[in-house]
């Protein structure tokens, strides 16, 4: 096993003027679709990082779920441009994009399909460093080892995985979070409380933390508290650490083959993280070690229950509860006021779940799982039907 986070975790109240000690002589700025030049933290980091001495490059519109294409692009103007650092600001998609960005541009022949093996990247650093800014409370991507993008000519989202794409420094501003739209914070804020419950034992200080602050600040940060918005952009940071380090399981399986496989739209991740947790819960605590480290959980967050079994229900009726505090959907029928056809789910269920049981996520599940039992599963969360298997 083995433990890596960024070197430099720089964090609180003005924490983006960090970005003024970096040494280097070219910055590329990797953002997304606006939001951060709408706010002016676009400016802000431009000015800092000229501050730093540094010639500064912008490859804007990352889109949210990032294509394989728009890795390719960037990854072509960094080869062009050939920054020493790579700073990435936003949400998880423009960090996440920079991320595979990073790889293509030290190893132009490398293809897509050689990273989709987890822990299989090349040595990186040889030609840059990795800067990331988060703006939203909830991926946690500037500390982690992952990166998350979507072929959509296959219609699926590959989890890639590999400690070389943890950044060097990440910076956690709760500035930039106090921007983020009210759904936003709803669906970052349970992917964050699905990180902290997934991730195991080794990193219990950080999750068990995280889970603690989730619960107490997410729906007052999603009413518009902004110091509980602060917290939240703090506790989602902890998750990071924790879930980087210990891996995932099926709810993230699930949301990754789901997310872009129907022609009614995206299941956007954190919201069908949100609407999964309960039902992978139910499923995974037939495994007793699973039911008492979810027992675990409801107990430091002081949920009621004298046995295991007790208090898993607790949790899972904790969660559904704030998925309720935050207008989340119940189930996959009703997402969006339905968008998801029936017809066509019921027709790709035997697919997605064969796809789903492949995700990298699913070996570090506590329960192991096949695909008739993840067809199960998904149906379940489909119609909210009740796991008894």
């Amino acid at each position: 096993m083995r433990f890596t986070l960024p070197r430099d975790l720089y964090h609180g109240k003005d924490a983006l003027e960090s970005l003024k000690t970096l040494p280097g002589k070219k910055a590329i700025v990797v953002v997304g679709g606006g939001s951060m030049k709408r706010f002016g933290f676009l400016d802000k980091v431009e000015a800092y990082l000229k501050e730093a001495g540094m010639e500064v490059q912008l490859f804007e519109g990352v889109e949210p779920d990032p294509s394989v294409e728009t890795v390719m692009k960037g990854a072509k103007a960094m080869q062009e441009f050939k920054p020493d650092w790579i700073v990435a600001v936003g949400g998880g998609s423009p960090i996440d994009a920079a991320k595979a960005m990073w790889v293509f541009y030290e190893y132009p022949d490398t293809k897509f399909e050689d990273l989709i093996t987890p822990f299989s990247f090349p040595t990186l650093r040889t030609k840059a460093k990795f800067c990331a800014i988060s703006s939203t409370s909830g991926t946690a991507t500037e500390v982690t080892a992952f990166s998350v993008i979507t072929d959509y000519a296959k219609g699926i989202k590959y989890p890639l995985a590999d400690f070389n794409i943890t950044p060097d420094v990440a910076i956690v501003d709760p500035a930039l979070a106090a921007t983020m739209p009210k759904k936003l914070t709803a669906h970052t804020g349970m992917d964050a409380m699905t990180h902290a419950i997934e991730a195991c034992e080794y990193t219990d200080p950080l999750a068990l933390h995280a889970i603690e602050m989730i619960n107490e600040y997410l729906v007052a940060s999603y009413n518009g508290d902004l110091d509980a918005r602060a917290k939240m952009h703090d506790a989602q940071c902890l998750a990071g650490m924790a879930f980087s380090n210990a891996l995932l399981g099926i709810v993230h399986s699930m949301a990754h083959k789901t997310g872009a496989a129907y022609s009614g739209g995206h299941i956007v991740h954190g919201c069908a993280n949100a609407m999964y947790l309960p039902k992978v819960i139910k499923y995974n605590a037939k495994e007793p070690e699973a039911a008492a480290r979810y027992a675990k959980i409801a107990k430091f967050i002081n949920l009621p229950g004298n046995t295991d079994e007790e208090l898993v229900d607790a949790l899972i009726a904790r969660i559904r509860e704030m998925n309720k505090d935050l207008d989340i959907p119940t189930c996959i029928k009703y997402y969006e006021g339905g968008i998801i056809d029936e017809k066509e789910f019921m027709e790709k269920l035997p697919n997605v779940a064969e796809l789903a049981v492949g995700d990298a996520c699913t070996g570090s599940n506590p329960r192991s799982i096949n695909p008739d039992q993840m067809a199960k599963l998904l149906k379940c969360c489909y119609y909210d039907e009740e796991v008894d298997f």
